[in-house]
Order: C-alpha cells, then sequence, then structure tokens
C-alpha cells in the first residue's frame, strides 16, 4: 500500500523517528502532549511507543504533577542505551571518553604513553580501548563507533593524517584502528572535534572562533553551525598566526606563532613548572614571577583573539586543557585588553569558556556516531 508515493512501511519508520525526535528535544514529555504537538491519532503515538520501548530506546519513568485528572506518565528517552567512545590522541598521553546520546561524558580515563608510528604503538592502543569498553561492562551492541581526534591537518575523506608535524604522526591512517578493532572508526583533526564539542553544548551559536588551549595550541572556526574545513582542510590553524615576526621557533619551522607564546607547552616552559603546580601558586599570589608569566600569556591571547575577531565578528570559545583554569578575573583582563586595541568594542559575554578541560577533543570526535545515530547533520 502507498499513501502519496510514501508505502506504509516507510511512513512507519518516518512516524517513529518522529516521536523519537520529540522525546529526544523534550527530555521529558507525556503521550497526550506528543499526539497534540505532533498532530498524530492516539493509536499511532501508542504503537510508535511501545515499539521504541521495546527497543530499549525510551523509557517511562514517574508522573507529572496532576492538573486536575490522572496524572500523565513521564516518558523520555534512554541515554545510555548507546554510547560512543571518543579518542584524544597526543603526544604522550591519551583520553579516552565515553559519551551518551545526549553528548554527555558518562566515563573517561587518561592513559600516559610515548606515540610512534608503530605497529606495537597503535596495538597498545587498541588494547586500551578495548579494556575501557570490558572494564565497564559495556555491551558490543551499545557501542555506535570509536572515533579518533588527534593532532594534524586530515585528507578530505579522512583516511589519513596530511600534516603531522606537532605528533611526528604523518603515515597515521584511519585503518590503523579500523583493521585491529570490531567497531566502525572514524579519523578527527582535535581542533575540528573541540569545535564539534563546543557548538554542540551552545547550539544558539551560528559563529564562533575556539582557541583550543592545549599541550599545543589548537583553533577551528564555525560558521553557518558548522566547523569549517576549508578547501585545503587547514581552516582555523590559530597556532601558526604569527604574534611576533622576531618570536621563538615554532615546530612548524616559522617564528613568532600563537603556539610559541600560548600554548600549555610554551607555558610550562616558561614557568618551569607543569600547569597543576603553575595555577595554585600563581592564585596563592607568593610567585611575583609568575604572575608576570600569567599577565604575558594573556596579552599575547588577547591580541591574537583582536586579529580573528577582526576577520570573523563572532563569539570567542576557550577550550582545552587550560579552560578551567580560567577565572572571571582572567576573562575580564582578556576582553579589556582587546577593547583598548581596537575600533570595534568585543563584548564580555561574548567570551565562553568550555566546561570539559581535556577531555573535550575527546568526548567531540564522539559526537560523530551520536549525530550519525540520532540523524543529525
Amino acid at each position: 500500500m502507498e499513501t502519496k508515493g510514501i508505502t506504509t512501511m516507510t511512513l512507519k519508520k518516518i512516524n517513529k523517528e518522529k516521536v523519537y525526535q520529540f522525546i529526544y528535544e523534550k527530555r521529558e514529555t507525556s503521550k497526550l502532549q506528543i499526539v497534540q504537538e505532533l498532530g498524530m491519532g492516539l493509536s499511532t503515538v501508542s504503537q510508535n511507543l511501545t515499539a521504541l520501548e521495546q527497543e530499549g530506546l525510551i523509557e517511562r519513568n514517574g508522573y507529572f504533577e496532576s492538573t486536575g485528572g490522572r496524572k500523565a506518565q513521564i516518558i523520555r528517552i534512554v541515554p545510555e542505551v548507546k554510547l560512543s567512545i571518543g579518542i584524544g590522541l597526543l603526544k604522550d598521553q591519551f583520553h579516552i571518553a565515553a559519551v551518551n546520546l545526549y553528548g554527555e561524558i558518562v566515563a573517561s580515563h587518561t592513559i600516559p604513553f610515548s606515540y610512534r608510528d608503530t605497529s606495537d604503538c597503535y596495538a597498545r592502543i587498541i588494547e586500551e580501548i578495548l579494556r575501557f569498553i570490558e572494564t565497564r561492562q559495556y555491551a558490543s551492541e551499545k557501542i555506535l563507533g570509536i572515533s579518533i581526534a588527534t593532532q594534524g591537518i586530515l585528507s578530505p575523506d579522512g583516511s589519513r593524517v596530511i600534516y603531522g608535524v606537532a605528533m611526528d604522526n604523518l603515515n597515521m591512517k584511519l585503518a590503523d584502528f579500523s583493521s585491529r578493532l570490531p567497531y566502525p572508526c572514524h579519523l578527527e583533526h582535535d581542533s575540528k572535534a573541540a569545535a564539534h564539542f563546543e557548538l554542540w553544548n551552545h547550539p544558539g551559536l551560528d559563529s564562533a572562533v575556539v582557541f583550543l588551549l592545549n599541550r599545543n595550541l589548537g583553533g577551528a572556526v564555525i560558521t553557518n553551525h558548522t566547523v569549517h574545513q576549508g578547501t585545503a582542510m587547514h581552516s582555523g590553524v590559530l597556532e601558526h598566526m604569527c604574534v611576533r615576526p622576531d618570536g621563538p621557533v615554532c615546530y612548524c619551522g616559522s617564528r613568532g606563532c600563537l603556539e610559541t607564546y600560548c600554548s600549555v607547552h610554551a607555558l610550562e616552559q616558561a614557568a618551569n613548572v607543569s600547569v597543576k603546580e603553575f595555577f595554585p601558586l600563581l592564585r596563592a599570589g607568593k610567585n611575583s614571577a609568575f604572575t608576570k608569566i600569567w599577565q604575558e600569556y594573556l596579552a599575547h591571547l588577547a591580541f591574537a583573539m583582536k586579529n580573528v575577531n577582526l576577520i570573523l565578528d563572532a563569539p570567542i570559545i576557550i577550550s582545552g586543557d587550560l579552560a578551567p583554569y580560567f577565572t572571571q578575573d582572567d576573562l575580564d583582563t582578556l576582553v579589556t585588553s582587546l577593547n583598548g586595541s581596537t575600533p570595534f568594542s568585543f563584548a564580555r559575554e561574548n567570551l565562553l569558556v568550555g566546561a570539559h578541560g581535556q577531555y573535550t577533543p575527546a568526548a567531540g570526535a564522539a559526537l560523530f556516531y551520536i549525530k550519525q545515530f540520532l540523524n543529525f547533520s
């Protein structure tokens, strides 16, 4: 049977997806609300709810407050019926994050290791991923896929790294993971992955610039609610913006790149301590040298933000390892410095800070399979 060119089976599938998406977006709803807002018949909604419940995708749990009649049952999706695993791969460690259907990190782990482009190295990464899944007793059918965020520019088809100086991973290929894992695999540039996560958590943003303040600096540009890739896949590489032409030599070979001033590596080199040691001592206010280092760090970051904002008039997001360390005073300092040397005012509310620190690229990479499952673009 067909209805205006649509088969009955296709129509049922469309209706089921509509009901599921509605429940997903509302987070908590009732059968009556679904009927009223989707304009579907009660029997159609009931059939779809039964099917979704049988598949384990939704649950009925508790009741709404009565509005005069019988209490309506609360219907919600089961966020952890499916999970996506994200990997944030760095030169000296990698992060693993399990992300549920709402893009929330439900489990995470960091493994110290030294990256090398060898079979043994990839085997170790795979071993740790499988151990992470097994330790948490995630059934294989629960895992949507494994998405790996790595430093380096990827080929347009995402099959390999085409520029990988920071990690020396030029020969890294998607097949290094997909050939060893019993799950679908995806390879992602870590800065782009972080931008996907920030965009997910700031859904109202149409455009933005992301400063990924990791051990090696990264960046990304968001336009039209999409992470911009560029014709050669290197849009948003803020780390190689020249801050001072006579500055230190960057790993790319140029002098004075933002990487040499505002990466975690640069900050630790200047302070001669780790960031975990640096910030408690800085906030205690007893080390004038650390205060000066941080002031200079913020000045260089503001300089870069000013230049970026002149090109793209949009909010700026501070993300990555250093994001949790920023105070309101730091943000105010950045805005004051930014506005002190530009003809256009930058509003304080347009400077945002990500909340997931070092796990941002891993979680952002994991969203690839979450969006795929939810049929999100």
